[in-house]
């Protein structure tokens, strides 16, 4: 079984109020790539990974004029796709949703949100002390995380959660002490998020589920200044000591001189290009056992994906992320 989770910039965008692929020259969300080039990298992209499975972070919205299931359904039958059905949970305002598209031929998913004492739903308000007052703040989640259950038709069961961590980026702010502030704000609001999710995933394992957690964290250990404030990393918090996750775990060795990515960002400021770890497939221990092998399909650091020229370029123009695949032994 192939899983994959891939953040698509702006996907939402590709498409009319009737949830079609709009190919045309007008520009997409992606700075300087118009939609028919977008949807058709995409689709070149999808094509190769010919996942069984695909966590799309950033998938198309969900509001009174679009629906993400739909638009992602008209996506997979344009692209000829096998995983050509789609679910999603909770939508959110922020043009973002978490969808999953999977091959029903393989698998069946159904929505299956939880909560306890120590973790309410994902569409409800987290209470926890982020800072030194006496009084608990109260932390939403602005793309509430997707849980499915997923059961392959040979019979395994899988707790799958789709995840989309607040970004730390000070958006908006227009001093250093704002940025400074603002930054500040947001990891708290991002490792509240973590914690909540971390909890969430105890939940599971304590009812004997395996767990595979994918999405973007927007966090890696090591990754700004503000780290050191609050002790862990988001990653550190959700994969703890028993989630595995190799490229997220070489974060956590001695510095290598050359660390894996999943993004690649343009910064206007030094017109340079910079790169960052924030994708992972975060796997229970009972599932260690079934090989799972990871990959990141990276342009410029997967061979395969460079020599392939007509899909590194795909790769390059289809969004700002690239996928990360999960192959793994199961029935």
């Amino acid at each position: 079984m192939r899983l994959v989770t891939y953040n698509v910039e702006w996907f939402s965008a590709l498409f009319d109020r009737a949830d079609r692929l709009v190919l045309d020259g007008k520009l997409s969300g992606r700075h300087g790539i118009d939609r028919a080039t977008q949807a058709r990298a995409l689709a070149k992209v999808f094509t190769a990974l010919d996942a069984d499975g695909i966590m799309v972070i950033e998938a198309p919205d969900t509001n009174s004029r679009q629906q993400s299931v739909r638009a992602l359904e008209h996506f997979a039958a344009e692209a000829g796709l096998r995983a050509r059905e789609a679910i999603s949970g909770f939508s959110n305002d922020t043009q973002q949703e978490i969808s999953f598209l999977y091959d029903p031929d393989v698998m069946d998913a159904v929505h299956t949100p939880g909560q306890n004492d120590a973790a309410p739903r994902f569409d409800g308000v987290f209470h926890i002390d982020l800072d030194i007052d006496p009084q608990k703040d109260e932390v939403p989640f602005s793309k509430p995380p997707l849980e499915l259950t997923v059961k392959t038709k040979g019979g395994t069961s899988l707790a799958l959660i789709g995840a989309h961590l607040k970004s730390k980026a000070p958006h908006g702010a227009r001093t250093p002490a704002a940025v400074t502030t603002l930054s500040i704000a947001n990891r708290r609001k991002q490792l509240a998020q973590a914690i909540w999710l971390r909890r969430r995933i105890d939940q599971r394992l304590a009812e004997g589920q395996d767990v595979i957690v994918l999405g973007d964290l927007n966090d890696g250990p090591g990754l700004d200044q503000y780290e050191k404030l609050f002790n862990r990393s988001s990653v550190e918090i959700v994969m703890n000591s028993d989630l595995h996750d190799p490229h997220a775990q070489s974060l956590l060795a001695p510095r290598l001189r050359v660390l894996p990515s999943t993004a690649r960002f343009y910064n206007k400021e030094t017109r340079r290009y910079f790169s960052a770890l924030l994708d992972y497939i975060m796997l229970s221990p009972g599932l260690m056992r079934h090989q799972p092998r990871w990959r990141i399909w990276h342009p410029f650091e997967d061979a395969a994906c460079y020599e392939d020229a007509p899909l590194r370029e795909a790769l390059l123009q289809a969004s700002d992320h690239f996928p990360v695949s999960l192959d793994i032994d199961l029935p």
